[in-house]
């Protein structure tokens, strides 16, 4: 019964016809002679990006028959990791003529069956070398990677959409080279980078209307809160995980202070440990809830054991929480955050006397201020990033504002280079 339904969900890839997709800038790579992984949170386009692999495959001349994809989110799929096999029986039986070395394997939230990672090591070992996994929990497929699939993988992390991507879902067409020294089309790309700051980046939502985005933002934070969270970590107090979780989300941009909560907590007459709301922390990063940034050390074991600062995943997240309103510097700084995460570069921030808020390969140093306009938010901005250029020994530093531009020296001798965080999405720094 099980293997005549997966026969049914093979063949029905095989025939249907695959959506219409607008591309990301991520490209997985032909032949690499490795697992490729896609990690990242739910809903950030895992899928579609496996969909776009497929489709470059038929394009260069593969016969579709010769890729099996399945998704195990699909509730047809009943399998526990001693009925896996039975994927491999069905296609051999629904195409007797295929020598399966030659056929690719997507297998979409893999990560759901448990023992998953011992099927796909025999696949690779034993049948293909073309294997492609995803999954949406970082700790799990990371933790079976580190182990059964040890230097068998290539690990790619997929967030939501950036700018550029966030632009091309949107249908413009922009050109930074030219279009920002146009004034009209330069007013309408700042139209749209605000809606890619205050609703994220999802690509659903990028094209859902504006009245449908915060209820799907919603609906996302449930499912990651139930689902991904509670259901996956057997976490019984859904209560206590919520409000922990809104508090994270009150955070973002700021060192986070679990004991703070704890206390909160403990006020209210909640008994809840410590101990176990560090873990709801652990639990939030793995589920692609959050991202923590450590501070700059000279130090690992100082930088990974001291306090961090915590991000969201997407700023359309914070919109998501009911009844938090945050202001449009904490959305910059969180996109900018995403925005460097992208670039897979040693990302860490600055606190001494201080702040800075990111330090790129420990010598870029970045602070994010929404406008210098204020006199005491700038004095205090600068001495942040001046703190940090003359402890890293830096002759210049960047200050990411919303729509401003300039250049000016800090005592004499440290560059200040303010640039539009818009343009530094689409164009990174001169």
């Amino acid at each position: 019964m099980v293997k005549d339904t997966l026969k049914s969900i093979i063949y029905e890839f095989h025939t249907g016809k695959l959506p219409d997709l607008i591309e990301r800038d991520l490209e997985l790579p032909f032949g690499s002679g490795k697992i490729i992984s896609v990690v990242g949170p739910r809903r950030a386009g895992k899928t579609y990006l496996l969909f776009q692999h497929v489709k470059d495959l038929l394009r260069r001349g593969i016969d579709v028959r010769r890729v099996l994809y399945l998704n195990f989110e699909d509730e047809r799929m009943d399998l526990d990791v001693h009925s896996l096999d039975l994927i491999l029986q069905a296609y051999r039986e629904l195409y007797p003529d295929l020598d399966l070395a030659d056929c690719y394997f997507f297998l979409d939230e893999v990560q759901n069956v448990a023992g998953w990672e011992k099927f796909v090591r025999r696949l690779y070992d034993s049948v293909s070398r073309n294997v492609f996994i995803t999954g949406s929990n970082s700790r799990l497929l990371s933790r079976e990677i580190a182990t059964a699939l040890r230097g068998r993988t290539v690990n790619y992390e997929l967030l939501p959409l950036s700018f550029r991507e966030f632009l091309r879902f949107k249908g413009f067409d922009f050109d930074p080279e030219r279009d920002f020294y146009s004034s009209p089309r330069r007013a309408r790309v700042m139209q749209v980078f605000r809606e890619y700051l205050e609703f994220g980046g999802f690509p659903e939502v990028a094209l859902l209307k504006e009245e449908l985005k915060v209820r799907t933002l919603q609906e996302y934070f449930e499912v990651m809160l139930y689902r991904d969270i509670a259901e996956r970590y057997q976490v019984r107090d859904t209560l206590v995980l919520k409000y922990f979780l809104k508090r994270v989300a009150e955070n973002s941009g700021k060192f986070l202070s679990v004991h703070k909560i704890y206390n909160e907590l403990r006020s209210q007459g909640i008994k809840v440990g410590k101990d176990t709301l560090y873990a709801y922390l652990d639990f939030a990063e793995s589920a692609y809830f959050v991202k923590l940034l450590r501070k700059h050390y000279r130090s690992l074991v100082k930088s990974e054991l001291a306090e961090k600062k915590v991000y969201l995943i997407d700023t359309g997240l914070l919109r998501g929480i009911r009844f938090l309103q945050e202001g449009a510097g904490v959305l910059l700084e969180n996109a900018v955050f995403l925005e460097l995460l992208r670039s897979s570069r040693e990302l860490v921030c600055f606190k001494e006397q201080k702040e800075c808020d990111f330090i790129l390969d420990g010598k870029v140093a970045i602070q994010v201020c929404f406008s210098l306009g204020n006199k005491e938010v700038a004095k205090r901005e600068l001495a942040g990033l001046k703190e940090a250029c003359r402890v890293l020994g830096l002759k210049e530093g960047y200050v990411l504002s919303f729509d401003e531009r300039g250049e000016f020296k800090l005592d004499g001798n440290i560059t200040v280079r303010v640039i539009p965080a818009c343009e530094f999405f689409l164009r990174g720094f001169p």
